[in-house]
């Protein structure tokens, strides 16, 4: 009685171990279920982004007061029959070489 219980006991053993540690494994569903939330949280960033682009598109076709202002802050252009005064800092050395970024 003892041999066929630890036979059935061993059965038991060789059924379950391809549950757990084989190629199918729990194990590997909760490394791909945490992979799969990793990425939806990725595509969601994304997603926010792509949005966020698309608005800006749209605004850029559509008016162009947006144009107007990438032109000015961006490219420093002025308007036709306006006068642009630039204010120096008088504590900044206008003599001196500036830094400049390096790639």
């Amino acid at each position: 009685m003892r041999l066929l219980a630890l036979a059935l006991a061993t059965l038991i053993a060789l059924i379950q171990y391809p549950l757990w540690l084989g190629k199918g494994s729990w194990l590997r569903v909760w490394e791909v279920d945490r992979q799969i939330r990793a990425q939806r949280e990725i595509n969601q960033k994304l997603q926010a982004r792509n949005a966020a682009l698309d608005a800006e598109v749209n605004d850029l076709k559509q008016g162009f007061e947006a144009i107007e202002e990438r032109a000015r802050s961006e490219l420093g252009m002025v308007k036709q029959d306006e006068i642009f005064f630039q204010i120096l800092d008088p504590t900044v050395d206008a003599s001196a070489p500036k830094a400049t970024a390096q790639r």
